[in-house]
């Protein structure tokens, strides 16, 4: 594989991304699983099957992916116990936990901006 220009734009925007804390940030819990996952770790540890069972949509394989992402920007804790069966819990780091308020506050502005746009859109029909 061959080497990143230098003034791609690929390349100037992962710079731009380090840079910028909040593109940083954004970029690490950002898509459509992460925050969901994260949500549903704050009460505690879960088994993947528990995690799965608590977000509607989401495959095994996404699931897995987005658990190895999230515990290699150590957001998520992984621990492996050595029983028969194997047991693996997931649970949210000290890091992680810091996001807590964040995505209620985050949430609670989604909340009233799909009302927003929802009441302009019924309004405009009418």
């Amino acid at each position: 594989m061959g080497k990143i220009k230098e003034n791609s734009t690929n390349n100037i925007n992962k710079k731009y991304i380090q840079e910028c804390d909040l593109s940083y940030a954004v970029c690490k819990i950002g898509g459509r699983w992460k925050l969901l996952i994260l949500n549903r770790l704050k009460d505690g540890k879960l088994r993947f099957s528990e995690v799965r069972d608590r977000i509607c949509g989401i495959t095994e394989r996404m699931l897995t992916l987005q658990l190895r992402e999230l515990e290699k920007e150590g957001l998520v804790r992984r621990t492996v116990h050595a029983e028969v069966p194997p047991r693996v819990d997931y649970e949210l780091t000290d890091i992680a936990r810091e996001l807590i308020p964040i995505w209620e506050e985050l949430e609670k502005w989604g909340n009233k901006h799909k009302d927003l746009v929802q009441g302009h859109t019924v309004g405009a029909e009418n």
